[in-house]
C-alpha cells in the first residue's frame, strides 16, 4: 500500500451536471454527499450477489417490508399491520399508505410476492423460509398472505433481515427476473434515486433525493423508523487506493469514507477537520470458503486439514494491525453473543500442522497446488491470502495464490468450473456480526448443494439440525441446537472463520447523523 505522496483526485467536474427527473441541481454543493465505500460496484443486483458495495447500493434505492432497529430488533417498515393467526401458519401482511415506485406506480401486494421468492431462492434465511413457505397469495392490492406449511418462529427476523442478501422490494416485472440472472432496472421504492445517465462504474455512482418517498414517523434506529434523507444528492465516488481516500477527504474533496484501513486511521484522527465514526459497533468476521465441488476440497478430510493450518491472530495482525480492532475468536456465531461457542481442541486459534499433514497423507492429496483468489483492492481482505498461503504451506499444501481485484474476485467464486479452467479453491471474506448471529441468518452455514453460497456444500445433516433450530421456541434448546450446528460444520469442515474485527468510518466534522447500523446508510446525515 503506498503511503506517499500522491496526487489528489479532484472531483469538482463530477459534481456538475444535468438537473435530472426528480432530483435537485448539484451546484448546491452543501446538499450533497461524497461517500467511498469499501471497494468498487459493478453489480447493480443486490440478490444476484452478497457484495456489500450493492447490498448499500440496494438500501439507497429500495424499501423493506420489516427492518432491524439499534438492538436488533426487526421493526415493519412497508408493512402497516401484520397479524398471525392462532395455529401460527397464516401470516396476513397489509401495506402502509403512500407506496410508490420510483416511475410514479403504487407498490401492491403483486409486487412484494415474487420480490420475496426472488430473494427467497438465494439467500440463506430466505431459502429456509421458503422451505416452510405453502403459498403466498394477494388478497387485494394493500394486503398478502404467506401460509406456511407448518409453524417457524424466523418469519419477521427473515423479511427483516438486515444485510446479504435483503429482501428488498421490486416491481414485480423486475422482480420476475431469474434469480440467477441480473436484473436490468434500478426502479425502487426507497428514499433515494438512481441516476443512471450520470453513474459511471469506476468512476461514481449518483443519487438524487426521492422526493415522493414517505417516511415512517417513527424516529430512525438502526436500519428502522424515519429514512428522512436531509441533502439532495449522494455521489458514491469510486477510489480504490486508500492513501487516496485519506488526502481527498483531509482536503474536504470527498465527506465519508466507509472503512479507512486501520494504519491509517492515526492520520484521521490528527485531523482537526476530521472525525472517526464509530457506526457498525457489532464489528465484522473473517471468512475461510473452500469449494466443495471440486479436488481437493471436495474431501472432508482435505478441508479438515486446511481449517488444522489456521491460526487466527496471524490474519489479525497482518490485516488490522492494532489488537484494539481485532479479536481472537473460535466462535461461528460472533463471540459475546447468546449463541456464541468456542471449538475444540484449539481449532482456528493454535494450528496443528503435524496432525494436516497426516490428513493429507491419509486421504492421497496428490500435491496438486490450491488455487487461492486473493483480493488486492479491498485493502483489510488483500493480506489474508498472503497468511493462508503460508499457513497450508507450513500443513503441506502447494499454493497458487493468483490475485485480482474484489470485483472479478466476485465474479469468478460464482464459476463451478475446475480451477485450471477459471475455477478456485479457496478465498477470503468477511461478513458483518449482524449477518451471522444465528445458524438461519448465518449464509456460510447453508448445505443445500447448488442453493448454498459459493463454495456449494450438500450436508443434509447440517439442513435437518438447522430445520430443528428454526422450529424451536424454547430459547434454552436453540441455544443448543446453534451449538450443534457449529459442531456440525467443524465436524464437516464446512468453512473456516478466522477472527473478528472492528474498525470506523471517517467523516467530515461537518457531516452528522450517521446511523448505527450494520450498513451505512446515508438518510438522516446532515452536512452543515
Amino acid at each position: 500500500m503506498s503511503k506517499g505522496g500522491m496526487k489528489r483526485r479532484t472531483f469538482g467536474a463530477l459534481t456538475a451536471g444535468a438537473v435530472v427527473a426528480g432530483s435537485l441541481p448539484a451546484r448546491a454543493a452543501d446538499k450533497v454527499l461524497r461517500f467511498v465505500q469499501n471497494g468498487n460496484m459493478t453489480i447493480l443486483d443486490p440478490i444476484w450477489t452478497t457484495a456489500y458495495v450493492t447490498r448499500t447500493h440496494g438500501y439507497f434505492i429500495y424499501d423493506t417490508l420489516f427492518s432491524m432497529d439499534a438492538n436488533n430488533v426487526v421493526k415493519p417498515q412497508m408493512v402497516e399491520k401484520h397479524d398471525v393467526s392462532a395455529d401460527k401458519t397464516l401470516w396476513t401482511f397489509t401495506l402502509r399508505d403512500g407506496l410508490e415506485w420510483h416511475d410514479g406506480k403504487p407498490v401492491t401486494s403483486e409486487d412484494c410476492i415474487p420480490s420475496i421468492k426472488r430473494w427467497g431462492a438465494r439467500d440463506a434465511m430466505g431459502l429456509k423460509l421458503m422451505d416452510f413457505v405453502k403459498e403466498m397469495k394477494a388478497v387485494d392490492a394493500k394486503t398478502f398472505t404467506i401460509q406456511l406449511k407448518e409453524p417457524y418462529g424466523l418469519v419477521l427476523e427473515s423479511l427483516g433481515k438486515p444485510s446479504s442478501n435483503v429482501p428488498f422490494m421490486m416491481p414485480k416485472k423486475v422482480a420476475e427476473t431469474d434469480p440467477f440472472k441480473q436484473i436490468d432496472s434500478q426502479i425502487g421504492s426507497g428514499p433515494f434515486i438512481y441516476v443512471n445517465a450520470e453513474s459511471k462504474p469506476g468512476e461514481k455512482h449518483v443519487y438524487v433525493k426521492n422526493p415522493k418517498y414517505k417516511p415512517r414517523s417513527e424516529p430512525p434506529s438502526g436500519l428502522s423508523g424515519g429514512k428522512v434523507v436531509k441533502v439532495d444528492r449522494v455521489e458514491i465516488i469510486e477510489m480504490p487506493d486508500p492513501q487516496q481516500q485519506v488526502n481527498a477527504i483531509v482536503a474536504g474533496e470527498i465527506d465519508l469514507i466507509e472503512q479507512p484501513p486501520h494504519d491509517l486511521i492515526p492520520i484521521l484522527k490528527g485531523d482537526k477537520n476530521v472525525q472517526t465514526v464509530d457506526w457498525n459497533p457489532l464489528g465484522q468476521q473473517f471468512v475461510y470458503r473452500m469449494n466443495h465441488l471440486q479436488p481437493p476440497f471436495n474431501n472432508p478430510k482435505i478441508r479438515m486439514a486446511a481449517l488444522l493450518c489456521i491460526e487466527q491472530e496471524e490474519y489479525l495482525k497482518a490485516t488490522v494491525g492494532e489488537q484494539q480492532y481485532y479479536k481472537v475468536s473460535s466462535a461461528a456465531f460472533i463471540g459475546g453473543t447468546p449463541n456464541a461457542f468456542e471449538a475444540p481442541d484449539g481449532l482456528f486459534i493454535k494450528p496443528n500442522y503435524e496432525k494436516a499433514k497426516a490428513l493429507l497423507k491419509e486421504a492421497g492429496y496428490d500435491g496438486t497446488p490450491i488455487v487461492l483468489m486473493q483480493s488486492t483492492t479491498l485493502p483489510v481482505l488483500t493480506n489474508t491470502a498472503p497468511v493462508t498461503k503460508a499457513q497450508l504451506e507450513k500443513g503441506g499444501f502447494k499454493v497458487d495464490m493468483q490475485s485480482m481485484d474484489w470485483q472479478t474476485l466476485v465474479s469468478r467464486r460464482t464459476k463451478k468450473d475446475p480451477p485450471a479452467q477459471g475455477g478456485w479453491n479457496v478465498f477470503h471474506t468477511f461478513t458483518v456480526a449482524a449477518d451471522i448471529l444465528n445458524p438461519i441468518s448465518n449464509t456460510y452455514m447453508v448445505a443445500q448443494g447448488d442453493k448454498s453460497w459459493f463454495g456449494w456444500p450438500t450436508d443434509p445433516e447440517m439442513e435437518k439440525i438447522r430445520d430443528a433450530y428454526a422450529k424451536e421456541t424454547d430459547p434454552a434448546k436453540a441455544k443448543e441446537l446453534a451449538h450443534a450446528v457449529q459442531n456440525r460444520a467443524i465436524e464437516t469442515a464446512q468453512y473456516g472463520w478466522i477472527g473478528q474485527w472492528y474498525g470506523p468510518g471517517a467523516a467530515r466534522k461537518n457531516i452528522q447523523g450517521w446511523l448505527k447500523a450494520p450498513v451505512p446508510v446515508m438518510w438522516n446525515v446532515t452536512k452543515a
